[in-house]
């Protein structure tokens, strides 16, 4: 019997229809060839990439020898060098396209899944982004930051080596902004924000949680839009990545490394997104009345949205998904039962 469930976080419902589980799936297509002497992403192709911002390296900037390197989009949606502008044309409004459009190469590794990383190189990607994040919280005019990875054809990238992408705007995203809204109403009422509450619920389950590591705990949530997709989020309340401390992120690094091996485990050859959901960065006329109680309501999580299945029509005509496999099923198989 399928369930119409509500997700907490996203405010939506997902219909868990096991019984179209077995459906055929859209075959998957070659896809991303490019190889090592060909990639931009590579050691020894660094002038195939515009200047780095930055990088874990012992050695001079743009040469090889480094663990991550952090370039400008070539082909970026926004631009740092734009004056923050706006236009209006009767009821239609326009900001000129400033904000921050990054690459983060995660590894100097052309074909390593996360779960191939050992922990050292889990740790330098994560540290890259806080890196980023704090540098780039310095700039007030942004607000917003958004943190993501597609990796595969049906998540999104255009690349094969492994690739995290980052976009800092200056104006909050309509799901981002009502996600505040709702959460600051829930903590005035319960006293915790919806993820602090939602962690503490599966943890009392115990059904959906795959695994746990000190700070940090992963499940796949109640209400998942993907078949297998997980949530880590802190045990604690921290508002960002840029927040934990380096024991707190070796935690994660360590979580996270062990949940793409369940997966991997689990799914094989597989594409996924993956969002770091963090605080606003600054404040503005949109954020000024949530900032203040942000580190007491507000936890950052990691999504990890494994893309098995395409989505078709009713999913994106009513911002509900069908999702096949039942999120307990899905935990109890990434647990090994």
């Amino acid at each position: 019997m399928s369930e119409i469930r509500f997700d907490s976080i996203r405010n939506r419902y997902v219909i868990i229809a096991p019984e179209r589980e077995h459906r055929p799936s859209m075959p998957r297509k070659d896809f991303l060839t490019t190889s090592k002497e060909t990639c931009p992403f590579c050691e020894e192709h660094e002038d195939l990439t515009p200047p780095e911002i930055f990088a874990i390296r012992d050695n001079e900037p743009n040469t090889k020898g480094w663990k991550t390197r952090v370039v400008p989009n070539l082909y970026k949606a926004v631009q740092i060098e734009a004056e923050v502008l706006s236009h209006r044309e009767g009821m239609f409004e326009a900001f000129n396209g400033f904000g921050a459009h990054e690459i983060i190469i995660d590894t100097p590794c052309h074909s390593c899944t996360i779960a191939e990383l050992d922990r050292e190189a889990v740790e330098n990607w994560l540290w890259t982004m806080v890196v980023r994040m704090k540098d780039l919280r310095k700039d007030k005019r942004l607000v917003s930051l958004n943190i993501f990875k597609n990796s595969g054809q049906n998540a999104g990238a255009t690349q094969a080596h492994p690739h995290t992408q980052l976009i800092a705007l200056p104006v909050m995203p309509e799901n981002q902004l009502e996600f505040l809204q709702r959460n600051q109403k829930y903590y005035h009422v319960h006293g915790r924000g919806i993820v602090e509450d939602v962690v503490l619920n599966e943890k009392l389950a115990e059904e959906r949680v795959i695994a746990e590591r000190d700070s940090f705990i992963a499940y796949c949530p109640y209400a998942s839009f993907f078949a297998f997709e997980v949530i880590i989020a802190p045990v604690k309340v921290i508002s960002g990545l840029d927040r934990c401390s380096e024991e707190e992120r070796s935690d994660l690094a360590l979580l996270l490394k062990s949940v793409f091996e369940m997966l991997d485990r689990q799914l094989n050859r597989y594409d996924y997104n993956i969002a770091v959901v963090s605080a606003p960065l600054n404040t503005n006329f949109e954020t000024e009345s949530y900032m203040e109680e942000i580190d007491q309501n507000f936890t950052f999580y990691l999504r990890i949205m494994p893309r098995i299945y395409t989505l078709g029509g009713f999913e994106l005509s009513t911002k509900t998904a069908i999702n096949s496999v039942a999120p307990e099923k899905c935990a109890k198989l990434l647990r090994g039962e």
